[in-house]
């Protein structure tokens, strides 16, 4: 008898403590891992928030299937719904990493205002007219709650709970929430109602560092129960370094993912940490840079720097990241275990106080109040760089108007003189725009093949007159160069019936001189040279009309020529 009450009493300790779980009775971790090995075997720290996996779930308002049952495939009205579980880690451990569910209805079918499940009348689909359906709804929720709601049915009370048996949050939009969404991780689990999409977000601080995967479990609104939708999972991380990614950019650099830049022209450097949730916001943040090429050092507090390479080759670019991160509430000391990193000594504010450490996963300041306590925490990038000669840049030093009979044409043709410094370029291309240099409307590209020199002449062609902005650029294989000016084009061509009528009015022009001159000469050889005073009057006058005549049609000044006023630049 004594030995029965002990095994009795020993049963019902392993039961409750789960080591010999109750045959009847599932609880999250069964359904959660979905037959993998349960999370329960390794120790984790408590997820604020969260709850254990031990507990009981509802399976009779909850159905668990495993996976290949057959009744996954009629789970949904008119195929299958596809969940999206993403994150935005790595994070950094003590700051929030989020994660989000976006679920995909079968094709023609998306969530109205209301959070129904409708058909899309503007989809096509050859197998299915939804335009031709008396019933426009997939699920119709908002009826379903208006019929079995508030207390009209009996199991209304029980229904609106969660698989542990909590009950659901009340939300000011609780009628648009038909979607049940059960997250799990680290042997723990969160439950969450909402719509087509869900967030949410976790505190890292009791997280061990490493990959770790967070699973999600969607049910659907039902008459009597939820409905099994879908599943989906995710790999998030969670590390003690800093994430961070580098931008170089610079100015004629022709592809910067390459890596290969050009000598004396300055890099510009960006720095840009992941920290989504903000976690450094309150920090001080230094960036500690050496750029390999034997200039030393350097510290800045700007995320953003430059820095010029004089010399052809190939270059170590090594930045570290230095981030003190206050911490109020005392010390935060994630599990073990940590990496390890060269010595570096910390630099802090004046007020406090802090020796020389040499690891990089954390660093424990102050032993006053709480306000002195802070974490200081690393991030290292490294690359190799390539320095190569390339082109500096470019000038236009001269424009020329191409006009004269000889040139038989009808556009307007402009020579650009062009000069670059650095290397000598490969291709030349030019681009012809409106005056703001934002329209295009015309664009050509050329080889050349330049020996000792970098000067050449660009020839390009203008429709008609108006003032235009030309760009002109020239290349290599590592470098791009380019200028603009702006270039005004008057009087530059006219069209053929044009050019007939001005031939036309010449001609005339001609034969009323040439007319007029034999006239003036025959009235002047047979005119009486005696005459009255009123006949000289009249002569007189009529030799001033002619001379005036005269000079009009044939000018004697020839530097009146229009020829002899162009300018440079101004066709």
């Amino acid at each position: 008898m004594k030995w029965d009450c002990f095994f009795c009493i020993l049963g019902y300790f392993l039961v409750s403590e789960e080591v010999v779980p109750a045959a009847a009775t599932k609880q999250f971790r069964d359904v959660m891992t979905r037959g993998r090995a349960s999370s329960h075997i390794t120790f984790h720290r408590r997820i604020r928030g969260w709850s254990s996996d031990h507990s009981t779930w509802n399976e009779k308002l909850y159905p668990y299937w495993k996976d290949g049952d057959a009744r996954w495939e009629n789970c949904w009205k008119g195929g299958r719904v596809l969940a999206r579980l993403t994150s935005d880690s790595p994070a950094l451990v003590g700051s929030n990493v989020t994660f989000s569910v976006i679920l995909k209805f079968p094709r023609c079918q998306k969530e109205d205002n209301d959070s129904n499940i409708i058909y899309d009348g503007n989809c096509k689909n050859r197998s299915l007219d939804y335009s031709d359906l008396s019933d426009q709804y997939v699920y119709n929720w908002t009826q379903w709650i208006d019929d079995c709601g508030g207390q009209n049915c009996t199991h209304n009370n029980s229904h609106n709970v969660f698989p542990d048996g909590r009950p659901f949050p009340r939300h000011h939009d609780w009628r648009r929430r038909n979607f049940v969404y059960m997250f799990h991780t680290l042997g723990q689990y969160y439950q969450k109602t909402g719509g087509s999409s869900v967030i949410v977000s976790i505190n890292t601080t009791n997280i061990t560092l490493g990959s770790h995967i967070m699973e999600v479990s969607i049910y659907r609104r039902g008459f009597r129960s939820y409905v099994p939708v879908t599943t989906a999972s995710t790999i998030y991380v969670v590390t003690d370094t800093i994430p961070l990614h580098v931008t170089m950019t610079q100015k004629n650099d022709r592809n910067a993912s390459d890596h290969i830049f050009i000598k004396d022209i300055p890099i510009t450097f960006e720095v840009h940490l992941h920290d989504p949730s903000h976690y450094l916001n309150h920090s001080a943040v230094s960036y500690h840079w050496n750029f390999g090429d034997g200039s030393g050092s350097f510290v800045f507090r700007d995320p953003v720097s430059m820095h010029v390479y004089t010399l052809v080759g190939n270059f170590s670019l090594n930045l570290t990241v230095e981030a003190i991160i206050p911490a109020p509430y005392g010390p935060v000391t994630p599990p073990p275990p940590f990496p390890t990193f060269p010595a570096l000594t910390t630099k802090v504010p004046p007020n406090v106080t802090t020796p020389r450490f040499d690891s990089l996963m954390e660093l424990l300041t102050g032993e006053g109040p709480a306000e002195e306590y802070s974490i200081t925490r690393y991030g290292q990038y490294r690359s190799s760089l390539s320095i190569v000669e390339g082109i500096l840049g470019i000038n236009i030093i001269q424009m020329t108007s191409i006009q004269g009979a000889a040139a038989q044409i009808e556009n307007s043709v402009v020579d650009f003189v062009v000069t670059c410094q650095g290397s000598l370029p490969t291709d030349a291309c030019t681009i012809i725009a409106d005056p703001t240099c934002q329209i295009l409307q015309n664009e050509a590209c050329d080889p050349i093949d330049l020996t000792n020199q970098c000067l050449l002449t660009i020839r390009r062609a203008f429709n008609e007159s108006g003032t235009y902005c030309v760009n002109i650029t020239l290349g290599d294989a590592t470098s791009l160069a380019f200028t603009s000016t702006l270039i005004s084009i008057s009087g530059a061509s006219f069209s053929r019936t044009a050019e007939g009528v001005l031939i036309a009015c010449g001609f005339l022009v001609v034969f009323a001189a040439v007319l007029t001159f034999f006239l003036y000469k025959r009235y002047k050889e047979y005119k009486p040279i005696n005459r009255n005073t009123g006949e000289a009057a009249n002569s007189e006058g009529l030799n001033v009309y002619f001379n005036h005549f005269k000079a009009v049609l044939f000018p004697a000044n020839n530097e009146k020529d229009p020829l002899l006023k162009d300018k440079l630049g101004i066709i």
